[in-house]
């Protein structure tokens, strides 16, 4: 099969609702794997994607455990739904990196306490969300860990990290501005950490599902820098689904698409709206900002920095800001003249979602 950017893109735009939104926030997380909580603006990427919302859609679907909040990509803090984070997880903590050397030196922790010491933390988070310190008190008790203490308490949760990627624990409600931790079963759509290679070959179906059609490059980037899953087992999970995925051409270039959706990819129109889109948005982080079919290479900087997003036809053409009755957009030079006459309405979309008038000036 062979195809062009624009309709690839067009497909892409509607697989990640913003062609046509979704019903609810946690249909959103779920399809796009996994969204960054604290860079950029979630609640703004949600609600630009949803057919309906009103402030609190992200807060909402936490409450209800539609949506979790851990550490996954790149030990960041990301939204993710309770029914695939499992997959996630399992990629994540596949290089077991609590073991390394340099992790036993510093944290005095010998590989075979951890079944232990996770014991002790699943423990703690089961009757409700604690605090650091909270944690630090009930692992403390015991002699074994009673110096682990300050490495709980740590803001940079270095050392809770790997509790969350197995699965242990995860982001509780703030409580008095401060972060606490309960248990992922509190969501009934938690089902656990799946086997390593169920994981995998789910996580590379999905991604081809939300962002394809992509190359394996993308894939490897996603996966691999994003969750450190080793680029040989992604190739072999890759490699198992060939029957479920068409190595087509986009404008020439080699890349794989989930079979299933050929037919609709075939039907994508080339054109689509322009997009006003917040900085750090899944539209450019899935593929990588270093993919130049989405961003411009002299213009990877600015939006890899968490800058808006102006994308006219999937690519991004220029940058916005907000301020209290202005919305300024800065067009690359490469845009061109066309997109500026399309924006009015997307421009209008977002001052409804946040909620003030914005009169549109362009750089």
């Amino acid at each position: 099969m062979k195809t062009g950017r624009g309709q690839a893109l067009s497909w892409r735009l509607t697989r990640q609702f913003l062609a046509e939104g979704a019903a609810s926030a946690d249909r959103v997380v779920e399809r796009l794997g996994a969204m960054p909580a604290v860079s950029g603006d979630a609640e703004l990427a949600v609600r630009r994607r949803l057919t309906s919302s009103a402030a609190g859609e992200v807060a909402r679907a936490l409450e209800s455990g539609r949506v979790m909040k851990t550490y996954l990509f790149r030990g960041a803090t990301h939204l993710v739904s309770p029914r695939v984070a499992g997959s996630y997880l399992a990629l994540r903590a596949a290089g077991r990196q609590w073991e390394l050397p340099s992790w036993v030196r510093h944290y005095g922790v010998e590989p075979r306490q951890w079944p232990t010491l996770r014991g002790i933390v699943r423990d703690l988070v089961a009757d409700g969300p604690v605090t650091r310190e909270q944690l630090a008190a009930g692992v403390t008790r015991d002699a074994r860990f009673g110096r682990l203490g300050p490495a709980f308490t740590d803001n940079s949760d270095t050392f809770l990290k790997p509790f969350a990627w197995q699965g242990d624990i995860c982001f509780g409600p703030v409580r008095d501005g401060r972060a606490t931790f309960q248990s992922p079963s509190v969501s009934p759509l938690w089902s656990g950490i799946p086997d390593l290679d169920d994981a995998g070959r789910a996580s590379v179906a999905a991604y081809f599902d939300a962002y394809g059609p992509a190359t394996a490059e993308n894939l490897y980037y996603w996966l691999g820098n994003g969750l450190s899953a080793g680029r040989k087992r992604i190739a072999r999970w890759l490699a198992e689904l060939s029957d479920e995925l068409a190595e087509i051409t986009v404008d020439g270039r080699p890349m794989l698409q989930a079979r299933r959706h050929l037919d609709a990819l075939a039907a994508a129109s080339p054109s689509a709206p322009v997009v006003l889109l917040p900085g750090h948005d899944q539209w450019v982080l899935g593929p990588g900002t270093a993919d130049g079919t989405i961003v411009p290479g002299k213009r990877r900087a600015a939006v890899s920095r968490g800058a808006n997003l102006v994308v006219a036809d999937g690519v991004v053409i220029g940058t916005w800001k907000a301020g209290p009755d202005t919305l300024a957009v800065s067009w690359f030079a490469e845009a061109g003249d066309a997109p500026r006459a399309d924006i009015e309405s997307e421009a209008r979309r977002l001052a409804a979602l946040l909620g003030r008038d914005l009169a549109v000036s362009h750089a």
